[in-house]
């Protein structure tokens, strides 16, 4: 299967930083209002080394916009670091479990090649934690932490709530407002008259305009860690 023939076609500029909602007006009443952002998220390392795991996200120009490579499914306590880049290889957000916690929480941090490995409070941007049985529908909630200016989110509650299934790709993450800001589902390749959904491999993930889409690719990862379901790699044939 080629990547050129499963991407959606949509505007590719990059959105402003991710910010909730904050009153006024639609964006959508504007005449000259932005498209959402498409991608195609694929579960397979950039590398392309059979039996690993990872991600490879790629616009709609066909364009490797994310990756995240060659990582495993060990235990929490052992996960250690995650780190999400963008297509050229450059660190952008680093990503580690939080250990020793009821709830299956993961932290996210600012990332560059000068920071790698300075974990301070002053670097995290925010905690996801799956949420409890209790709260039906809710699969995950994202709190912005206080250092970070972008959230733009002042309440008690999360900043960012995720309802819907991950595991099946039926999700939608919405903010502390409840507007949807992005939505992931299942991928369909070919026309709209014969159409074949793809396996859970290969998604869609569509960002509403001016939110940060490399924040939302930072929910997609911790989502894939905290709705643990077995990997299993892919093997050379003989």
């Amino acid at each position: 299967m080629t990547t050129t023939r499963i991407h959606p076609s949509s505007d590719t500029t990059r959105p402003p930083p991710l910010l909730p909602h904050r009153g006024g007006g639609s964006p959508s009443s504007s005449p000259t209002a932005a498209a959402a952002l498409r991608f195609t998220v694929w579960k397979r390392s950039s590398m392309g080394f059979q039996g690993t795991d990872g991600f490879s996200v790629y616009d709609a120009a066909g364009a490797l916009a994310f990756r995240l490579d060659n990582y495993s499914r060990r235990p929490k306590l052992f996960a250690g670091e995650l780190l999400l880049m963008d297509g050229q290889g450059a660190p952008l957000l680093s990503l580690r479990p939080q250990i020793f916690i009821m709830h299956d929480q993961w932290n996210c941090y600012k990332a560059s090649k000068e920071s790698l490995g300075k974990r301070t409070i002053s670097h995290q941007l925010f905690s996801m934690r799956k949420c409890s049985v209790l709260q039906k529908g809710h699969e995950a909630e994202v709190s912005m932490s206080a250092c970070s200016t972008e959230s733009g989110h002042t309440g008690q509650g999360p900043s960012f709530l995720v309802e819907g299934c991950f595991r099946r790709r039926n999700c939608k993450i919405r903010n502390s407002a409840g507007e949807e800001v992005a939505n992931i589902m299942r991928k369909k390749a070919g026309t709209a008259s014969d159409s074949l959904t793809l396996g859970d491999d290969v998604f869609s993930l569509v960002v509403e305009p001016n939110v940060d889409c490399t924040m939302i690719m930072a929910f997609v990862v911790v989502l894939d860690r905290i709705c643990w379901k077995p990997y299993t790699p892919m093997i050379c044939s003989s």
